[in-house]
């Protein structure tokens, strides 16, 4: 298993110490997770509001019932919200000041400091009421939004309750906050980043041992053995995963699945024999991120030591498809843009094409522009009109169907590799599977 989790963190940010063969431990993943956090208030939130034009944000929710936004603001001590929680982020642009501020008993962590007194208010309303008053921001950003689930956090009930209490004087400049949600999730930090690498790596590293001979045996594991293989090795290493994972097959005795039935779990399993050709869907969650990856390994038959060239050939394609979609991001350009293009140029490739590109980070299916949806090649309105900015990551995820003679059969190559968006254009976060993985 790769060395595991961080050196150059644990050594240069923490001090932590630290060992290469396990997990880090609660305690000390409490104080990375808290550090990350730290880092995108200083570095992230000023910049995204600069961005959206909102001087004030308020975030409202109840225990166990946690705006999507506000569960990643919460300290690592902080499993839920607590009773109902009102966070208030005031953004001075002449001043270049951020308030961090929380109409709550105590503070939230090191970062979000009480602006409450029950004893000299005890109504809460009326406490966000006099900060509002007192910072007297011309737009007051709310988390409800028609494109963004993340994003639209704010309960009925909080809603109603909020704009009740507001002054009449402000209620025409309370604005949905869905751009500075979708900027605040899904823009990473230099930190975040070391550790997606690394968080990759892993994915990768247990996709190779439920691909092997350790787990397989053809003719007598299913494909559902390996699912729960893959569920088993991950809370077995102190980890989650943030879906269940898929494992399926394709051969040449079986005709090529629909996409709803390929995108649908086989909770009864298929016996893997040699000369078929594996396909995974698998990502863990750590330290606040997710990671998101499919690949394809293909059991060898007696007398094999590679794959047929047919199956070779057809996985470039998939690689192919990778690079001319990797090859159209730009700044600013919208997922729709994106996708529009890619389908376009792949098809005048000779390719057959399908994308579904996602965000990825503090959520899997994450907020940002969408690429595409296995069901919506023509575009996704909302969420795809949303534009490309630097520090942002996705799963690369899409497939292209190639005829083979040899199995006189179309299949399908589906292949989801994780990818960050910056300054130096697109790269993926720990490289990409570029030849199948060999079962013997």
């Amino acid at each position: 298993m790769r060395k595991i989790l961080l050196l150059l963190v644990c050594l240069f940010f923490l001090n932590i110490p630290f060992s290469y063969s396990q997990i880090l431990p609660e305690r000390d993943r409490a104080v990375l997770v808290d550090k990350i956090l730290s880092e995108r208030f200083k570095r992230v939130l000023p910049d995204v509001m600069s961005r959206s034009g909102i001087d004030m944000w308020v975030l409202i929710t109840r225990e166990y019932n946690e705006d999507p936004v506000v569960r990643t603001m919460l300290p690592a001590t902080w499993l839920n919200a607590r009773r109902r929680t009102m966070l208030v982020f005031y953004w001075d642009e002449e001043r270049f000041k951020l308030e961090k501020l929380a109409v709550a008993r105590y503070n939230i962590g090191d970062n979000i400091t009480s602006a409450w007194d029950k004893e000299k208010e005890p109504d809460q309303w009326k406490a966000l009421m006099e900060l509002i008053t007192k910072y007297n921001p011309q737009k007051i950003g709310l988390n409800y939004s028609d494109n963004y689930g993340i994003a639209d956090g704010i309960s009925k009930t909080d809603y109603e309750l909020f704009i009740k209490a507001l002054p009449e004087n402000y209620k025409n400049k309370v604005v949905s906050a869905e751009d500075l949600a979708v900027g605040w999730i899904e823009t990473r930090t230099a930190l975040e980043m070391q550790l997606f690498e690394e968080l990759v790596g892993i994915t990768h590293d247990i996709i190779q041992e439920a691909f092997s001979s350790k787990v397989i045996t053809p003719g007598k594991t299913t494909t559902e053995d390996v699912v729960w293989f893959l569920r088993q090795k991950v809370t077995d290493m102190g980890l989650e995963t943030w879906f269940h994972p898929t494992v399926d097959l394709q051969r040449d005795s079986e005709p090529l699945e629909s996409h709803i039935t390929a995108f649908t779990n086989h909770s009864e399993g298929q016996v893997i024999q040699p000369g078929d050709l594996l396909h995974c869907d698998f990502g863990i969650t750590y330290l606040g991120l997710n990671t998101d990856c499919q690949q394809h390994a293909y059991v060898l038959k007696d007398g094999e030591t590679q794959a047929p060239e047919f199956l070779r050939g057809a996985f470039k394609k998939g690689n192919q498809l990778q690079d001319i979609l990797t090859g159209n991001f730009a700044n600013g350009k919208s997922g729709n843009a994106i996708l529009k293009e890619s389908l376009e140029e792949a098809k005048q490739a000779g390719l057959q094409p399908s994308i579904y590109t996602h965000p990825l980070g503090l959520y899997g299916h994450s907020a940002g522009p969408t690429i595409g949806m296995w069901d919506a090649q023509e575009g996704v309105p909302g969420s795809g009109d949303y534009p490309l900015y630097e520090n942002t990551t996705y799963a690369i995820e899409l497939n292209t169907t190639v005829t083979l003679p040899q199995w006189d059969k179309d299949i399908r190559i589906m292949l989801e590799e994780d990818g960050f968006w910056g300054a130096n254009g697109f790269k993926y976060i720990n490289q990409r599977q570029e030849s199948l993985l060999l079962l013997k």
